[in-house]
């Protein structure tokens, strides 16, 4: 399948692996296996694919991966499964960013959905690590997602074929995944029953707030037009994701 004119790449998707056409240069995948996931999942002893999702780090063109690295950024593509693990969508691991030297502000990310359906989750947490809130945003193709500063997040898939999210992100930082691992996941899983999606809440936490639904990023906030690949974002937008004292776009809520 071309996914291309998405990604703004010469790609294309073959079952979970992406192939990369017209002379870019192909990334090696590093993958998130289902063992390495059930320690989060909702049922830990879930069968399903023993590949959950394959991220490829540092993709692009040479001259522009250059240019990204001399801005400390990086762009990376993720996909996720279709298949069900154990009654539970696939999903993401899920972790915390840290924050930015010199400053109180977690590092943020900014996503877009390449190909398939996407259920963000985002939580912040209490300072006794129970969550503060929880935000869900469904986004489809072209669309955008924000995680912003102070917010931990994961990818869920509701399917029913792979998801292929686009994301930029700070290079170089190391995310905080044990907090997720210490609490066996987010404050809600989505399980499927009877064809349809639901929240159920994790009982390691306590007194959870209800998930509220949040909006996608307008394209406009980037300069970008609606489908826009978000990989052809000019440079000067997207220091928000390195710099601290940089204006963040506004979330669209």
């Amino acid at each position: 399948m071309n996914i291309g004119r998405a990604a703004g790449l010469p790609i294309h998707l073959e079952g979970l692996r992406l192939g990369f056409d017209g002379g870019l240069e192909a990334v090696t995948p590093q993958a998130r296996t289902l063992d390495e996931l059930r320690p989060v999942l909702y049922n830990q002893t879930a069968v399903g694919p023993d590949a959950v999702y394959l991220m490829y780090r540092g993709v692009g063109w040479p001259e522009d991966r250059e240019r990204a690295a001399r801005r400390g950024l990086r762009f990376d593509l993720t996909v996720v499964t279709g298949e069900l693990l154990g009654g539970e969508y696939a999903r993401t691991f899920g972790h915390y960013h840290p924050p930015m030297p010199g400053s109180d502000r977690t590092y943020p990310e900014l996503y877009q959905v390449i190909h398939g359906t996407a259920h963000c989750l985002l939580q912040r947490l209490r300072p006794d690590g129970e969550a503060a809130e929880v935000v869900v945003v469904m986004a489809g193709p072209g669309e955008l997602v924000l995680i912003p500063p102070g917010y931990g997040h994961l990818t869920i898939n509701p399917g029913p074929g792979p998801l292929v999210m686009a994301n930029w992100v700070a290079a170089g930082f190391r995310s905080d995944y044990e907090a997720v691992r210490s609490r066996r996941g987010f404050a809600y899983y989505e399980v499927e029953h009877d064809g349809r999606g639901y929240f159920v809440p994790n009982d390691h936490y306590t007194a959870l707030p209800p998930p509220r639904i949040g909006a996608v990023l307008p394209p406009g906030r980037l300069m970008l037009q609606p489908g826009d690949p978000v990989y052809r974002c000019q440079a000067d937008r997207l220091a928000f994701l390195v710099d601290p004292a940089a204006e963040l776009p506004v979330d669209g809520d």
